[in-house]
């Protein structure tokens, strides 16, 4: 804003204006004041209070088309009703029953009147127990054997090879200490502490070894399922921040990123992280130069320049990305008739809606998005368009508006083809569990570190998406990786085409 010492020699029009400008300016700072107070102390969810009080009011905006209006409906939420209880949960048949019974003794079972009680019935109840975890040593033998004639011969018995060679950690401890770190969130010092506690002294530098080990180990699987993305015509992009201590030619405060990518078949879906120092527009171009068909996005340039060097690409906008703005700009707002409302109101229409045909053959749930949908997204359009004009481009509801259009050609796209997605939720929620994990371990000691994560936590995911219990598989599958040599044996092992029952097998 231009200062001005002596406002004698200015003009009324022009110290009109000045004041005008500075009144916006004000509105504007005011504005990203309370949207930095909500930001810090408000909840995070997207629910939107009516009674927020604001220090701002929206501007005044032309009546809506009569045929928006007539779409227009109530947005309720159903109170919650507390249901009476019908008794505990029953605790699973599967687990291990102990037995414990008691009967009366010899005296108690002689009546008052002198006769022989007779036993009628039992009363049972249960209750369950745990017992803390307990760690043991396996000791291997091998037999040895020499020929005393000729005395030239030595036989000694195979030994199974160890994940980790010449390491004294076994399949089952090492399982345990990739679930407990990426799928539980406990960092090392503390896994440190815990096996402290049960007998085990196992310094937190071991732990990060193994760690590591075990991901070059299980690294054959993971450029698997990276194959398996380029294969299929769907996929997810996201990405998030990591901190990694020792990356060279990087400052330790300097943001790194974790990648996730997602894709392949329905009954062969996998999800695929991937460090990299940078958030540059080459890794999406590198590792998916050989993928077409449709990639769910964010607004990210980066996946626009993917998009551009790879044709065969068309990107799937995130209409709930568009929503958060409006839902932001809602809360600040105390009118109830807003753009950011409406926004709002419209984009719950059309998540009913995919809600509805969630259960539909797919030339079903083409028909009712195209006669439905389509038009709820043609009017959002055109009253975003018509209502551009009235909102100060810097303001928090002209950047949401303004994002909105410009994303707006990629958020159509999923009409295209009825198996495609509204939004990219689906990479969003798979890669939450990582920033959940990050909050409890803080960072990566080195670059090898975020490597090891990247593939633990694809394999995790990957397991969890598909029902495959996380320590069962990993158990496994690290005792049998040491023995495949071809790719089949490989293939075998990812996580959507293991045999369940061998894992059960090899826990007990």
């Amino acid at each position: 804003m231009k200062a001005y010492d002596n406002f004698n020699n200015i003009s009324k029009e022009e110290l009109l204006k000045i004041v005008s400008q500075q009144a916006k300016q004000i509105q504007f700072l005011e504005e990203q004041i309370l949207a930095y107070q909500l930001r810090q102390f408000a909840a995070k969810s997207e629910k939107i209070n009516s009674n927020q009080a604001s220090l701002f009011d929206e501007a005044e905006l032309p009546k809506l088309e009569e045929k928006i209006l007539s779409q227009e409906e109530e947005i309720t939420v159903a109170s919650y009703k507390r249901q009476s209880k019908v008794g505990r949960k029953p605790l699973p048949g599967e687990l291990l029953r102990v037995p414990r019974v008691y009967d009366l003794s010899a005296e108690e079972k002689i009546c008052s009147c002198g006769c022989q009680l007779t036993h009628i019935k039992d009363e049972k109840s249960e209750q369950l127990e745990i017992i803390p975890a307990k760690i043991y040593v396996i000791e291997h033998t091998r037999k040895k054997y020499a020929c005393k004639s000729c005395q030239g011969t030595i036989k000694l018995a195979k030994h199974p090879s160890a994940p980790i060679p010449r390491s004294i950690a076994a399949s089952g401890l090492l399982s345990h200490v990739l679930v407990s770190k990426f799928q539980d969130h406990l960092p090392l010092h503390r896994q440190e502490t815990i096996l402290r506690r049960i007998g085990v002294d196992i310094p937190r530098a071991t732990l990060s070894l193994w760690v590591i080990k075990c991901a070059e180990l299980l690294l054959p699987l993971l450029k698997l399922m990276h194959d398996r993305i380029l294969t299929y015509d769907i996929a997810y992009a996201d990405e998030t921040t990591i901190q990694v201590l020792k990356e060279p030619n990087k400052g330790v405060q300097s943001k790194k990123y974790m990648w996730l990518f997602a894709g392949g078949p329905p009954e062969e879906f996998v999800y695929y992280y991937h460090y990299h120092h940078s958030r540059s527009h080459e890794v999406p171009i590198v590792l998916l130069e050989d993928f077409a068909g449709f990639l769910h996005c964010d607004g990210y340039t980066a996946y626009d320049s993917l998009a551009s060097k790879n044709p065969s690409i068309t990107l799937i906008g995130c209409l709930y990305h568009a929503r958060r703005k409006f839902v932001e700009v809602a809360k600040l707002m105390p009118s109830k008739e807003g753009v950011a409302t409406h926004v709002v109101n419209t984009i719950a229409k059309l998540a009913h809606i995919e809600e509805e045909i969630k259960n539909l053959s797919l030339p079903e749930k083409q028909l009712t998005r195209l006669s439905k949908a389509k038009p709820l997204l043609d009017d959002l359009q055109q009253y975003l368009i018509n209502n551009q004009p009235n909102i100060p481009p810097k303001s928090l509801l002209g950047q949401a508006v303004s994002y909105t259009l410009n994303q707006w050609p990629k958020i159509l796209n999923y009409l295209k083809d009825p198996r495609l997605e509204i939004s990219n939720n689906l990479s969003e929620r798979a890669i939450k569990p990582f920033v959940i994990g990050r909050k409890g371990w803080l960072f990566a000691n080195s670059v090898d570190g975020a490597n090891a994560a990247a593939t633990i936590f694809s394999l995790i995911e990957t397991c969890k998406h598909h029902k495959v219990e996380p320590y069962e598989y990993l158990r496994y599958v690290l005792n049998v990786l040491p023995q495949c040599q071809t790719i089949d044996d490989y293939e075998r092992l990812l996580p959507y085409k293991i045999d369940k029952s061998l894992l059960v097998a090899s826990v007990n």
